[in-house]
């Protein structure tokens, strides 16, 4: 089978490998659809677990299941996510998923840039979901980010009535906007420097969609609140700025979820003064876990969010590259999925 492995962002070299064999409690899955993340392009974060086959979004369809496996079998068509829990430990009695130890260890093998793939038995019950009839692969494919946006707001607090400024509007910030929306919030407003995710955030629900090269955020939400700003404030990229300004922009007693990561090396200086008298938190929000890719495959079915108006760019997997390409740009795109024959 082919394979795509990544030894850098520069570097996607298509392999072959033998296909793997499948063991007691495992499942062979023939890919179908895998969406590139925006992890995926995220040059120094990819380039610490390089070499290795990426592609964490992937649906298809099982084609051999091993001994002992009764609740799936040949046909079945699936999402699978690339983690899963042991549900037992004190991370998973806690519901903190990604926090469990084999939720960290767990993987598809290789992954999901590849004609097939291994799912472990602890994948396989642990978070690999039936598609239903109705739903495409390409719809399969965003359970994982949309699932990734559902615990985001879960983790935020947000109540119904209240105003959600996101910062950032490529696939996960348009995924919040949605979903921000769909959970009762009063306001969206969003900020993003190119035009076209402007305009699709609007599409989508958004009330405002500001650009930042008009002046100071700060001031514009300011302005366009009088002075309340956003008690839920969602920074998608992972640069220390952008976390300053979520800072800036949240109400009192207000919520900014981290929604990625920065560098290993990077510090964000905060006043503790200034958290502290206007009771503000601050909260992480890294991938999902089952609980979340069940209540977003129900989105998805609910029509919440579908294939048609979030997947922008599709790609053959021969033209993977021009498909990285696409995701790495992120210009007038959102999602970028791969799709196999």
């Amino acid at each position: 089978m082919q394979v795509a492995r990544l030894y850098d962002s520069s570097d996607i070299r298509f392999e072959e490998e033998p296909v793997p064999q499948v063991g007691p409690g495992e499942a062979l899955i023939k890919t179908r659809a895998c969406g590139i993340c925006s992890g995926d392009v995220m040059g120094w974060y990819m380039k610490k677990k390089a070499p290795l086959v990426f592609g964490h979004e992937p649906a298809g369809e099982v084609v051999e299941v091993g001994i002992g496996v009764t609740d799936f079998q040949p046909g079945d068509r699936v999402f699978v996510h690339h983690h899963a829990p042991c549900f037992t430990c004190r991370a998973c009695r806690r519901g903190q998923f990604v926090q469990c130890p084999t939720w960290r260890a767990s993987r598809i093998i290789p992954g999901g840039m590849s004609e097939y793939f291994l799912v472990p038995r602890e994948n396989l019950a642990g978070d690999v979901l039936q598609l239903p009839a109705e739903l495409s692969f390409a719809d399969g494919s965003l359970i994982e980010p949309t699932a990734c946006a559902v615990k985001s707001l879960r983790r935020s607090g947000l109540h119904a009535g209240e105003r959600v400024f996101i910062i950032g509007l490529g696939i996960m910030g348009q995924l919040h906007v949605a979903l921000a929306r769909y959970a009762g919030a009063n306001n969206v407003i969003g900020t993003d420097f190119v035009p076209y995710r402007r305009e699709k955030a609007l599409q989508l629900g958004a009330d405002l969609a500001l650009d930042p090269a008009q002046g100071p955020i700060e001031d514009a939400l300011k302005d366009y609140t009088n002075g309340e700003m956003a008690e839920i404030v969602i920074v998608g990229p992972g640069s220390v700025e952008a976390m300053e300004l979520g800072i800036r922009c949240v109400a009192k007693g207000g919520t900014v979820v981290l929604f990625t990561t920065s560098t290993p090396e990077a510090m964000l200086t905060v006043s503790p003064h200034h958290l502290y008298f206007h009771e503000i938190r601050l909260i992480p929000s890294y991938s999902c876990g089952p609980d979340d890719t069940r209540e977003a495959l129900r989105l998805i079915r609910a029509g919440v969010v579908n294939a048609e108006t979030f997947i922008t760019h599709r790609f053959p997997f021969p033209e993977l590259h021009a498909a990285y390409k696409n995701a790495a740009e992120a210009r007038d795109s959102l999602k970028t999925v791969v799709e196999f024959p």
